[in-house]
């Protein structure tokens, strides 16, 4: 190659380079969701033949964040749905309008629709209703101060309309031994030491209380040879209730995993409480979710901009 000819060609080059900097230069990040950018480009594109004004483009820049968070909600939700369950589907379908299943397949062809894509749109139907559901249940925030504020105004209505329900319910007096979790201490090495206790326990060798204050890691009950008083199941750990309810007075339980470790209990008294402020509560709890799904499922698209980090960088 002549010196003139490697001059020319590295101009070229240069020149190359220069409009590809310039164009790099020029692209804007107008938005970004969770950290994804979006670009002035995506943003005309989007825009199409409307008039590049604010307003359109408010409108058009919504539309590309809610559909990136609706692909994104799609893909982290993993949702399967079987060609049995299709098959399923099909054949309801069938059944409801009084056809066939070859019946429907002709209906469909007349249509120009066909089988295939049938599926298709009752698969994808079925997965975005799954996701729908998925992203506004995973944004119910209800807090313990709307709780406790909505219970007192519906208990003072309650009594001002001489509507007040009284509730009563079993409360349990419990006592338990607590064995958690550590490196030294696996699943299966904190049951075994929990069932020799118990043994230990039954045959006479120690008293609940002496081997609580001696054994559980629950230093506060342990102290008291293990008693957690009075209350009702619900106020524990789901797990931790449902063995309250399941065990007899004066048994000991066997031992059971909760989120805080490994536990034998004994319910060694009940008597009737009065529930009525916390089944109250519970009303409202489900009062205030009630309306957040409400709310939420009239768009859910905003319940994914809930938990999303939405920044707007250029107006």
């Amino acid at each position: 190659m002549k010196p003139g000819n490697l001059k020319s060609l590295l101009l070229v080059m240069i020149g190359m380079f220069a409009v590809s900097v310039n164009v790099q230069a020029v692209e804007q990040v107008v938005a970004t969701v969770d950290g994804t950018p979006i670009l002035e480009s995506q943003l005309k594109r989007a825009l199409g033949k409307q008039a590049n004004n604010a307003t359109n483009r408010a409108k058009a820049l919504d539309k590309i964040i809610d559909d990136m968070l609706v692909q994104k909600a799609v893909k982290e939700a993993n949702v399967h749905i079987s060609e049995g369950q299709l098959d399923k589907i099909v054949e309801n379908i069938a059944a409801q309008n009084n056809m066939t299943y070859g019946q429907l397949l002709d209906a469909l062809d007349y249509q120009g629709i066909g089988i295939t894509k049938f599926r298709n749109n009752i698969r994808n139907q079925l997965m975005m209703a799954e996701v729908r559901n998925r992203s506004i249940g995973k944004n119910i925030d209800v807090t313990r101060e709307q709780v406790e504020t909505l219970s007192k105004q519906m208990l003072e209505q309650a009594k001002t309309q001489g509507k007040k329900a009284q509730v009563t319910g079993t409360e349990y007096q419990v006592r338990h031994i607590l064995l958690k979790l550590n490196p030294l201490l696996n699943d299966t090495q904190a049951k075994a030491q929990l069932n020799q206790i118990r043994s230990d326990i039954q045959s006479g060798k120690t008293t609940f209380a002496a081997a609580a204050k001696d054994y559980s890691k629950d230093y506060l009950s342990g102290a008291n040879g293990g008693d957690l008083g009075y209350a009702f199941p619900e106020i524990y750990d789901p797990a931790f209730g449902q063995v309250i309810k399941a065990t007899k007075k004066g048994v000991i339980s066997a031992p059971f995993k909760t989120q805080f470790g490994w536990h034998i209990l004994e319910v060694t008294d009940t008597r009737q409480g009065d529930m009525t402020e916390a089944a109250y509560r519970q009303k409202a709890y489900e009062t205030l979710v009630n309306q957040q799904l409400q709310d939420d499922a009239k768009d859910w698209v905003k319940a994914l901009r809930k938990g999303a980090e939405i920044k707007y960088l250029v107006k």
